[in-house]
């Protein structure tokens, strides 16, 4: 068959189909042109999920009319200038957009008007594009001294099959309002505002450019709960600049919803960052939860490439272990930072445990006793004091009158309690321990939980998850501190693998040695196996070696035998610690919350988990209701 040439119609109609996937790409192309005109406030109005019309109103340096016509032009763009001999450098990008395709592409497939007034003053202009026909330029009203209004009508009218694969209204209108969120989060100091088919839904006035502003914007889209239990990210190396806000390993999610990643202020989605970020996580969380955080990388563009994916979405850094270990590196100092520090979710998620009581307690207190019956003995009801409570104390507190929880002796035995207790008057805690972040203990209960005293509030900690984290901490130290010891494979195992597979594991020889796995390169498709980790004991070496291999596809990193060795040391820290059920006399159980104290990371178990909730005295009267 012979090769022709597509005409430009067609060009652009594929192009459209790469570059506007669905109304929401069309909504980031037009929102990133905004920000490069330098925009200081962004208008986003959607109908019909985005389909049926898009607004984009913006505040820039908005268009000439000679540059209207060149704007829905392919390849034609601003961003990009040559340099003395004429070549563009594609390596230093300092814009979102570059390619010149978003406007002509659009216009491809949908019904577009673009107006704009330039700033440096003249009369507003308008240019039309349906189906690829373009129409001449023309004089229009325009509402503000300067910018640029981008109209979208009938998305993908000119490509019917296209709008088969989308989904819902719904389902575009969401896709449509978490764009506008990623991009929000990397510029506060713009306003955005955005309308779905009518209704205002969100509305952000410009803050202050700074850690203190960003962390207001990411509280109005991310909510309160983020922004009291976000640790601040700021750490730099070799000219990459790691910021934001990474969660508590307590404030995790069931999935990576919360995860925001930006390069140079363009939201990615990077499986270097994700694993990462993984990484970085994987000592305090089980593997199906997932942090929340919100994270930019800034570097100088020449080391990161942009120009991978029509959609910008996807970058490649020229040293991306250098970008990983930061990464990691600077979330494990802030968590490492955040000491025993828990979310204070926490204490939210508790309180709503606890539950009202309503109605007239049945039972023996609010039995009506009888002429001639014998009333119970006053040492076997706690309820009982020898008078009837009236009517309306039954019915509020009906709790009152019933029987009480503990083990009640025999009429005239004496009262002990079994098992004792820890003896307050032989050993009782330092007043000052009141002042002290987790407070003095007061008590145990049921052989697992401490109830401590603060200046404000009280604290209940769970003895074994914290004295496990704390087991834990000491046994990372202790393998940081030394070598990892290894045991020998009676008969080295072959491990077969991809060849590309194989290269990789081999080529990460020493860092596996470092952490008790003796491997080396056996042919072009397998790997021989002669030394493992002493701590994982008769492991299953095949698995082993393939997760490793996947790992090292995916996140370029053995995560696989660190979480595994996490593991082990996870399990022995948990045969060796306080199992519920022991008694702890307060020596004890003060030593323990002290220890909590100086060791990071003790506010979660090794899931992930709290280890002790804290309930203020404000939360203790909401209870009663004197709040």
């Amino acid at each position: 068959m012979p090769i022709r040439r597509l005409p430009p119609e067609t060009v652009n109609r594929i192009a459209a189909g790469e570059v506007v996937e669905r109304p929401a790409s069309a909504v980031k192309e037009l929102v990133e042109n905004a920000l490069d005109a330098g925009a200081r406030r962004v208008e986003v109005q959607a109908d019909g999920g985005g389909l049926t019309r898009l607004l984009i109103a913006d505040d820039g340096c908005g268009m000439a009319p000679d540059q209207l016509a060149l704007a829905v032009e392919r390849h034609a763009t601003s961003k990009l200038e040559p340099d003395d001999a004429g070549d563009v450098d594609l390596l230093r990008i300092f814009t979102l957009g570059f390619r010149g395709e978003a406007l002509p592409s659009i216009g491809s497939v949908a019904r577009l008007t673009i107006t704009s007034r330039p700033r440096e003053g003249g009369d507003a202009h308008s240019i039309t594009v349906e189906g690829g026909a373009q129409r001449p330029v023309a004089p229009a009203a325009f509402p503000g001294p300067h910018g640029a209004r981008v109209e979208v009508r009938d998305l993908f009218y000119a490509t019917p099959a296209r709008l088969k694969f989308m989904k819902s209204e719904r389902a575009e209108a969401m896709a449509i309002s978490e764009e506008i969120k990623r991009q929000a989060m990397a510029h506060e100091g713009v306003a955005f505002s955005l309308d779905l088919d009518g209704r205002n839904v969100l509305r952000l006035p410009a803050e202050h450019p700074g850690d203190e502003g960003r962390l207001k914007r990411l509280a109005a889209l991310l909510g309160r709960d983020f922004e009291a239990n976000a640790l601040l990210i700021d750490q730099a190396r070799d000219g990459v600049r790691l910021s934001g806000y990474a969660g508590l390993p307590t404030y995790s999610r069931g999935n990576a919803a919360h995860q925001y990643l930006f390069v140079n202020g363009r939201p990615v989605k990077d499986r270097l960052l994700q694993g990462a970020l993984r990484g970085a996580y994987a000592d305090f969380l089980a593997r199906d939860r997932h942090p929340a955080a919100v994270l930019f990388l800034e570097l100088d563009p020449l080391y990161v490439d942009v120009n991978v994916h029509p959609a910008k979405a996807e970058v490649r850094f020229r040293d991306p272990q250098l970008v990983r270990g930061l990464i990691v590196g600077a979330l494990r100092h802030a968590l490492a930072a955040a000491g025993h520090r828990a979310s204070t979710t926490v204490a939210a998620d508790a309180l709503s445990g606890f539950t009202a009581h309503s109605g007239v307690a049945q039972g023996v207190g609010s039995r009506a006793w009888g002429l001639g019956e014998s009333r119970p003995d006053a040492q076997g009801y706690s309820g009982w004091t020898g008078w009837s409570a009236p009517a309306s104390a039954a019915q509020t507190l009906p709790g009152l009158n019933e029987p009480s929880a503990r083990v009640e002796p025999a009429p005239g035995a004496p009262y002990s309690l079994s098992p004792k207790p820890y003896p307050l008057s032989d050993a009782a805690p330092a007043a000052a321990d009141i002042d002290l972040p987790l407070g003095a203990a007061r008590a145990q209960l049921h052989g697992a939980y401490i109830v401590a005293q603060t200046r404000d509030g009280l604290v209940v900690v769970d003895q074994h998850a914290a004295h496990e984290r704390l087991v834990y901490e000491r046994m990372k130290a202790q393998m940081a501190e030394g070598a990892v010891t290894r045991q020998a494979l009676l008969t080295p195992e072959v491990v077969e693998l991809d060849p590309a597979e194989a290269e990789r594991v081999a080529a990460r020889a020493d860092e596996l040695a470092e952490l008790g796995l003796v491997v080396e390169q056996f042919g072009s498709g397998a790997v021989l196996v002669r030394e493992t980790p002493a701590l994982l004991g008769d492991t299953d070496v095949q698995g082993l070696i393939r997760d490793i291999a996947d790992d090292l596809a995916e996140h370029g990193a053995a995560l696989s035998l660190k979480e595994r060795m996490a593991e082990v040391c996870g399990t022995m820290a948990c045969h060796g610690s306080v199992r519920a059920g022991r008694v702890l006399s307060a020596p004890e159980m003060n030593a323990l919350l002290r220890q909590m104290e100086a060791t990071p990371h003790s506010g979660q178990c090794n899931h992930g988990r709290p280890t002790y909730v804290e309930l203020k005295l404000a939360d203790l009267e909401k209870l009663f209701g004197r709040r």
